[in-house]
């Protein structure tokens, strides 16, 4: 099977330098989404239709395996697949998808492949209350025979509800002739892929149809309303698949999922939370409100609470993390450890039941088993040019205010009076302070402010 993607429309209405099909939906642009689907029904050729922004749109996915073939000028739907005839194989059928409709399902596609076989011409169809604007599928007997522009309906026909979608399925050899008759004698003068309909009816090859499982499956987007109005069908199409796979939320219409979200049962999750990249998040843990998570796994029973960002980071199970939480990428937590609010953990291995409870920095170091890390804390990693580890062995107590300067050990049970600044080794099971030794000025007198 061939598959050809017209991605070349400028769109004027997005009022914008970038490409149409490379906004995003969902994290994602419009043009990954339909790729995405395409590669999903394994075709042998996969061919994108390029134009307006250059180089753009080849560049954003290069390296990916796909062949582009540039549109320019750009003169309608079927001068757009002509551009594709090189890369297309005869003996295959060709599928034309649209770069800018991007919520289209494989099971939906694979449908219509079904339906149109080796030697029928394929149209995917949908049926809407409202019909205005689109191109009407007529019926002669059950069989298609014609589509018809608005423009051109007669009374009869523009009370017919079926419509096109613009997506098609044909053997390629037919194809290939089809285009090649194909007139621009119109207003816009321009080369319509809907014409190669009447071409197929006109040599008895018979015209089927199916239908998709969603309207929204054949939405284009044409403008930043529509691509808002899609991202909260899409959004909502996750919502649902989380619902009946037991997820509780806390409302289905205040969640944005930028990538894959794989939950176990049980799982909780509170209104505003963004998910980014590929998260895991394991059975009944549970989501505060206006959490940000990217590219993380959180591990059953863990509770990540309001306001907390997690970045490419691992969360141990029965964690607690947060409020105002922050992971950042290579942070590792064993079970049972606690992340509280105003605290940063950044390229750092935090062993189980350890807490920082608050106001703390850990970059850069290994924390053991049943560590305390008081309030305050920082591990100074860096000195400008490199980056240092720091080690604190298992039943550790740091006190509060503490900064350990890397790179610095504290051995195992071994505790730092509040306020430390630690610069050689803590042997293990005792008391290291590092402070000055405190004054009291029984003569000293505030100042006064001199009046003027």
């Amino acid at each position: 099977m061939n598959i050809v993607i017209l991605a070349a429309g400028m769109g004027k209405r997005m009022q914008s330098s970038l490409p149409k099909v490379l906004h995003p939906l969902a994290g994602k642009s419009l043009l990954g989404h339909v790729i995405d689907t395409a590669r999903a029904l394994s075709p042998s050729q996969l061919c994108v239709i390029y134009g307006h922004g250059g180089d753009a749109v080849p560049n954003a996915f290069a390296d990916q395996g796909l062949a582009f073939a540039k549109q320019e000028p750009q003169l309608g739907t079927g001068h757009a697949v002509m551009q594709a005839l090189p890369h297309l194989q005869d003996g295959a059928s060709t599928l034309v998808l649209y770069g800018d409709v991007p919520l289209t399902t494989t099971a939906s596609l694979q449908r219509l492949l079904d339906a149109a076989g080796q030697d029928k011409l394929g149209v995917l169809t949908v049926t809407l209350a409202d019909p205005t604007g689109y191109g009407r599928i007529v019926r002669e007997g059950g069989k298609i025979v014609a589509i018809v522009e608005q423009k051109d309906t007669n009374e009869a026909q523009r009370t017919i509800k079926e419509v096109n979608t613009g997506i098609i399925a044909a053997p390629t050899a037919l194809l290939r002739k089809w285009l090649a008759h194909l007139s621009n004698d119109n207003a816009q003068g321009e080369y319509y892929l809907t014409d190669v309909i009447a071409a197929a009816v006109a040599d008895g090859v018979e015209v089927v149809s199916a239908q998709p499982d969603d309207v929204a499956e054949t939405l284009g987007v044409n403008s930043k309303v529509q691509l808002a109005e899609l991202e909260r069908v899409h959004q909502r199409n996750i919502a649902r698949k989380l619902l009946e796979a037991g997820v509780t939320l806390a409302d289905p219409a205040r969640i944005d999922v930028r990538g894959t979200l794989e939950c176990g049962r049980d799982v909780s999750i509170d209104v505003n939370c963004v998910f980014e990249g590929c998260v895991t998040i394991g059975e009944g843990a549970s989501i505060g409100p206006n959490c940000v998570i990217r590219d993380a796994s959180i591990a059953a029973g863990a509770n990540i609470k309001a306001y907390t960002h997690i970045e490419e980071a691992v969360v141990g199970a029965a964690a607690q993390v947060g409020p105002y939480a922050r992971l950042r990428p290579g942070t590792e937590l064993a079970q049972e450890v606690h992340i509280g609010n105003f605290v940063e953990v950044k390229n750092s291995v935090i062993g189980v039941g350890s807490k920082a409870n608050h106001l703390a920095y850990v970059g850069d170091a290994d924390v053991g088993s049943k560590v305390n890390i008081g309030a305050g804390t920082i591990t100074c990693n860096y000195d400008g040019a490199n980056k240092f580890r720091t080690i604190i062995e298992d039943e550790a107590f740091i006190g509060s205010d503490s900064q350990l300067v890397a790179p610095v050990r504290v051995g195992k049970g071994a505790t730092l009076g509040a306020g430390t600044t630690l610069t050689k080794d803590a042997p293990a099971g005792q008391l290291t302070i590092s402070r000055a030794r405190q004054l009291t000025l029984a003569e000293w007198q505030r100042p006064v402010k001199v009046k003027k």
